[in-house]
């Protein structure tokens, strides 16, 4: 499990004899100290559950952290995750006792679990825990001058460096919270002949990417969800009240024969026969939506006491889900928020959605339960309130933390850097190259004056000079855009079919201060482009 746990993360190399320094250098120099005991603690758990005895043992990690590289990077990790400001933060936070609750993603969740704990700060839960909504505060994320980073923001390469990372940060602080985080395996079970139940959704997706390219959650599970939306959202006790198991049963065989033929009519079904079918089709996929390796974990997050450490947890669970369940658990997650909106018409509060829910995703047949008689009501009760921060905070559980994407920034400079690991000479001399720029001040930082590129398919293909200041945003660099080309090109869609797209990769928030981008990336290309779900259109 360690060995595995390693090759996840990206660390595989740590325990290869073959492998070169460098490797573990690049990715082991973005880590918090929190981060990199995690690791140590898994490196040390593979060197004692060796059973050869001749194998030599694995590299230490304390050795690569003391490297004259990876202090100096450690170092600034330290200054740039401001511990004190967010030691201040929570300070205000509890003298103030606000009514929201600020959701800090500047420092690694790790770290921010060592606060808490040294503080000696945790909420004593003398008050009996209610299920009415209102016991869930509102959650408030500052934005930063770098804006939100949501998770079709990045690049699949980006995207694989950060579930890497949030796999390491999460571990760490399940050791923190003394959390189990033994990962089981799915059990093979035979494949149905079905095209639609039972089929592992990266297949159904791969089948349905060959009929509607780009899509992104299962055709069927779409028109589900949209039948339901159109036709059950009023409808009294939707997902509670049990449909017909007959006509149920009589309306998965016609949707298996005929719903890629288009010959199904969805006039005569009844909703809450369609929400019998939506639950029966996550309960049979093969694998559990949540997946096998992180069931028990995502089951665990309802032990932990603090609420901003729950969301914590929730945050690196769902970026370390494959990409296929990821999008299907939140196209699930927006129509049940859209079924509780409707709790006058329907009848359907959070906690019963969330319990009636609950069973679908946190129990499956592929993961074995080992639970003791008398227990299944205390693992409902978990898993019912873990479904009602999934509901009731999916839009903050779906960002990418900024202590992440620092992480990845720092990630991808070193690994664009690696020419200066091979020679400690050119390292030194880079290094003061490096040092003496940084203290001659730039007379023009406020007046810095960028070359974007524009793609639009083959309709414009050109360049742009835009004047940055203080103030300068993402949103007013595609203001400047439509001004100078959407007028001579009435051939382009419409401008909020564009963003910002920086290295090509990242889509930027519109909130974006370009000059601290800048700041943080000189070197980095800024390109306008449709955005992904835009060009289907073209």
């Amino acid at each position: 499990q360690e060995e595995q746990w390693l090759a996840d993360a990206g660390l595989s190399t740590l325990i290869n004899e073959d492998s070169e320094d460098i490797e573990n250098v690049v990715l082991l120099s973005t880590l918090t100290r929190t981060q990199a005991e995690a690791v140590q603690r898994r490196l040390d758990s593979y060197t004692l559950t060796l059973r050869k005895k001749n194998k030599p043992p694995p590299r230490d990690v304390r050795d690569i952290f003391n490297s004259p590289i990876t202090q100096i990077v450690e170092c600034m990790c330290v200054c740039n995750y401001g511990c004190v400001s967010y030691s201040a933060v929570m300070a205000e936070h509890q003298q103030g006792a606000p009514k929201e609750e600020f959701f800090i993603t500047d420092v690694a969740y790790c770290e921010q679990a060592v606060i808490f704990f040294k503080q000696a700060k945790l909420p004593q839960n003398n008050i009996q825990r209610r299920k009415e909504d209102g016991t869930l505060p509102r959650v408030i994320c500052p934005k930063c001058r770098l804006g939100v980073t949501h998770v079709q923001d990045l690049s699949h390469a980006d995207m694989k460096k950060v579930r890497q990372l949030a796999l390491i940060d999460m571990t760490a602080l399940c050791d923190l919270l003394e959390l189990e985080v033994k990962r089981h395996k799915t059990v093979k079970r035979k494949m149905p002949e079905s095209t639609l139940f039972g089929v592992p959704l990266s297949t159904l997706l791969e089948n349905d990417q060959k009929r509607k390219p780009n899509t992104s959650t299962p055709l069927f599970l779409q028109a589900l969800l949209s039948f339901l939306e159109k036709k059950g959202l009023d409808s009294e006790g939707i997902l509670r009240v049990p449909g017909s198991q007959s006509r149920v049963k009589l309306l998965q065989q016609k949707l298996e024969a005929n719903f890629y033929s288009g010959q199904v009519s969805w006039d005569e079904v009844s909703p809450n026969d369609a929400a019998a079918l939506l639950k029966k089709f996550i309960r049979e996929l093969p694998a559990p939506l949540l997946t096998a390796e992180y069931l028990n974990t995502f089951s665990a997050v309802r032990d932990i006491t603090d609420l901003k450490q729950k969301l914590h947890m929730l945050n690196l669970l769902i970026l370390l889900l494959p990409e296929p369940n990821r999008n299907t658990l939140k196209a699930l997650l927006e129509f049940l928020s859209k079924v509780v909106s409707r709790e006058k018409k329907n009848r359907m509060n959070l906690w019963a959605v969330a319990t009636i829910m609950a069973p679908n995703l946190f129990l499956h047949k592929a993961v074995p339960s080992r639970l003791t008689e008398g227990a299944e009501k205390g693992q409902a009760e978990k898993a019912a309130d873990v479904m009602r921060l999934f509901i009731r905070y999916q839009d903050l559980l779906w960002t990418i933390p900024n202590f992440l994407m620092s992480q990845v920034r720092k990630l991808n400079e070193n690994s664009n850097r690696r020419y200066q690991f091979y020679d400690r000479r050119i390292k030194n001399l880079l290094r003061k190259i490096h040092a003496d720029s940084r203290e001659k001040p730039d007379k023009n930082t406020s007046e810095t004056c960028r070359r974007v590129k524009i793609q639009v398919g083959d309709l414009v293909s050109s360049t742009m000079e835009y004047q940055l200041n203080i103030s300068s945003r993402a949103s007013d660099l595609l203001a400047q855009f439509h001004c100078q080309f959407l007028p001579q090109q009435q051939a382009i869609p419409a401008p909020t079919a564009f963003s910002v797209f920086s290295a090509g990769e990242h889509c930027l928030d519109p909130d974006t201060h370009l000059l601290d981008l800048y700041d943080n990336n000189p070197g980095g290309e800024w390109v306008i482009k449709l955005k992904p779900n835009a060009s289907r259109g073209l």
